[in-house]
This record gives C-alpha cells, structure tokens and sequence, in this order.
C-alpha cells in the first residue's frame, strides 16, 4: 500500500464517513447547476459518487483501507436491499425471461477464454506459476473475493504472485465499473441503433412508475424511522445467523465453505426476506419513499467503494494490468456480440458484467443505474456468479498452466 496513516488527511472512519456523505451531498448540490448541467449530462452523477472519492484516496485525503469500508458493506448493504425489494415487481421482473441468465453465463464465459487466449501471447513475459494467481483473478471475475480466495489457498499460491493479481483486481475491476456506470446515458441511444427489444424494460419501469405516482405521499419522521428500524434489525438479523450458518457449514462442509460464504448468505437472506415483504402491507412503506432511503444508502455504499481503489498502484503491477485490460475487453466483446445478435438491451449486458467482474456489492448498484427497479436482477446474476466462480476459475488456472507447460 502506498499511503501510510501519516501522509492520509482523514483516517478516522467516522471523520471518513463524514466526508463520503458531504461528498454525496455536494454532488447532488451541483449536478442541477446550469453552469455544469452539461457535465453530468455526458457523466452521470453516480460516476461522480464512485470516482471523486477513488481520486481523493489516490491524492491522500482517505485511505484505501479502512474498517469503515468493512462495515458499510456489511450493514449498509443488506438494509439498503432490504428497503429496495419493498417495491420489487417480481410478476413483472419474471416476464424477462432467460435473458439475464444467458447474458450472465457469456459475461463468465468471456472471463474464461479471455485468460488463456491473452495468456498465449504474454506468457514468456510472466513468472513460472504466474497461472495460479491469473486463476484467483478468474475466480474473483466471475464470482467474487470470496472465490478468488478459495483458489488463491486451493492451487497454493505464492505471494509475489498473488500480490500483482490483487492490485489488477481493484485498478482494472474498479476501473471498468467507472466505465460502465459512465455509459449509462448512452444506454437509449445504444438500445436504439442495436434495434434491442426493450419493450419489457420500458414496460416494467413504467409500471414502477405509475405505482410511484399513485402511492407516492410525503415522507414523515414516523415513518422513516419505521423505514430504519425495520430494514436495520432484518438486516443485523439475517447477518447474525448468514454469519451463523456460515461458521457451521466452514467447519462441517469445508468443501463447500468457500461458495457458501457468510456474507453469500446473508445476501440471500436479505433477498428472500425482501422479496417476501414485498407481498405484504409491509410494501406500504414504499408510499412514502422506501426505496429512496435505500437508494441514499446505496450511494453512500458506491463511495466508499470508489475510496477503496488507490490510482496510484497502477505503477506496481503495469504488465498484469494490461494483461487484465485486454482480458476485459475480450469479456466486453463476447457480451457486446451477445446482445447484437439477439438484439437485447444493454442493461442486460452491464448488469452481468459488473455482476462478474464486481460481485453481489456493486452489481445491484450498475443494474439500478441502468433501470432503477431493477436493482435485484443484479443481485441475483452476482450470487449465480458466486456460485460458479471457483469452479471456473479453477479452469482457467488448468488452461493457463498447460499453456505454462504444466
């Protein structure tokens, strides 16, 4: 890490906590300012939220570890999804078919063959086990931290070469969710020129929206406080016993411990038990703006995800950075040809990439982005991602050693 406590302005968590929130707060202020309207225009705020505080950790203001970030994750995370699925349509989320699940598997295929095919060319430049750690990097691309983990202590390997990996997992993963986020507002002119069907998209958001209208009531301090009590002790609920489960299975089904993580499981709890208030007069509480508690929660969350990344590290590892540029491009190019042969929306697409390559924390965030009641159709790709991800990043460690000569 390139930032000592010294050379960090603010180290505090909840001084850092402070200036993430003031942060949020002010681009908000300025995003409907005439003099940089056109700004956000062609950036949307939320790139603003994740990449401002990456660019303070870079210049020194917050660091990129903090005990902070640990903790936004874990709370902030399940009661901001619990306060969203209050207004989940599922009837009409269903109606979408097979194509989140078959844009989900080309994002990992993509991750798989890209590997291998960019490993053959750049090969004599890597160290001899440098597969093991491009394996890990497979596994978190697909699954998440939690996958590259179990293959890093499965294939045993060495620190000089999961180190470089690590630091391309943050820059080039970090890096291409800026990207994504940032081509949002090109999103109808794309679905437009690629002739997608977005006719179920428009029809789900519209139905949102007009349950919105005909629901919407002002926000009063009862009920807010109902909002946060509820959706908080569901949350620390399902994360004492995810948590639980999680310790059980570890020491009693080890070889399984590593796809049904903890955190995987409270994810799932916090989506069964959203999803399930959502078909109860708990949903009510959407009248007078649950999700938009949620959402103000999640953007908290895309800052301090942005404050991880430090664009300073860029300089340790250059060769396994480009090396995992080019492999994004070529996951890019398998759902790019996806989506323009079957003519589907390129929310699909964004949401399954970040789903692979950022995992359950920030996959809801893109597919919110792209289409706001949509946010679980993310979630849901991440936790398939999390399933799947050792198992193929285990493959991709296979395919890349026979290429290194066993």
């Amino acid at each position: 890490m390139d930032n000592t406590p010294a050379k960090i302005l603010i180290t505090e968590p909840t001084e850092i906590f402070i200036f993430l929130i003031a942060l949020v707060g002010f681009i908000f202020y300025i995003s409907d300012k005439k003099y940089i309207k056109k700004v956000f225009d062609v950036l949307p705020f939320v790139f603003w939220i994740y990449f401002l505080p990456m660019v303070a950790t870079t210049i020194g203001v917050t660091p990129d570890s903090s005990p902070l970030y640990k903790w936004i994750s874990r709370y902030i995370l399940p009661t901001s999804l619990i306060l969203l699925f209050l207004s989940a349509n599922i009837p009409a989320i269903m109606k979408l078919g097979p194509k989140a699940l078959i844009t989900m598997l080309t994002g990992s295929f993509g991750i798989v063959i890209g590997a291998p095919i960019v490993y053959f060319f750049m090969r004599s430049s890597f160290p001899p086990l440098a597969w093991k750690g491009i394996g890990a990097l497979a596994g978190s691309w697909i699954g998440g931290s939690a996958n590259m983990t179990a293959i890093k202590e499965s294939l045993n390997t060495p620190t000089e070469v999961f180190t470089p990996v690590a630091i391309t997992d943050v820059i080039v993963g970090y890096g291409w969710m800026a990207i994504i986020v940032a081509l949002s507002v090109f999103q109808q002119k794309f679905d437009k020129w690629n002739k997608a069907d977005t006719t179920l998209l428009v029809e789900v958001n519209e139905r949102m929206r007009q349950i919105e209208l005909s629901r919407s009531k002002t926000l009063i301090t009862p009920k807010l406080l109902i909002m946060l009590g509820m959706s908080f002790l569901i949350a620390l609920l399902c994360i004492k016993l995810g948590y639980a489960v999680g310790g059980y299975i570890e020491k009693a089904i080890p070889k399984i411990s590593y796809i049904f993580t903890s955190f995987t499981i409270v994810v799932i709890l916090v989506t069964i038990i959203g999803i399930g208030l959502s078909f109860t007069k708990v949903s009510q509480l959407e009248d007078y703006g649950a999700s938009k508690v949620g959402y103000a929660m999640f953007y908290i969350l895309l800052a301090s995800i942005g404050a991880q990344a430090n664009l300073g590290q860029i300089i340790k590892a250059p060769l396994y950075i480009i090396f995992g540029v080019i492999w994004i491009l070529i996951h890019v190019t398998c759902l790019f040809l996806l989506i323009k042969i079957f003519k589907i929306p390129i929310f699909f697409a964004a949401t399954a990439s970040q789903a692979n390559i950022g995992g359950p924390v920030s996959a809801p965030i893109v597919a919110a982005v792209y289409q706001p009641s949509l946010a679980v159709v993310g979630l849901l790709m991440a936790i398939l991602g999390n399933i799947i991800g050792t198992f193929l990043g285990l493959t991709v460690a296979w395919l890349c050693s026979l290429l290194a000569g066993g």
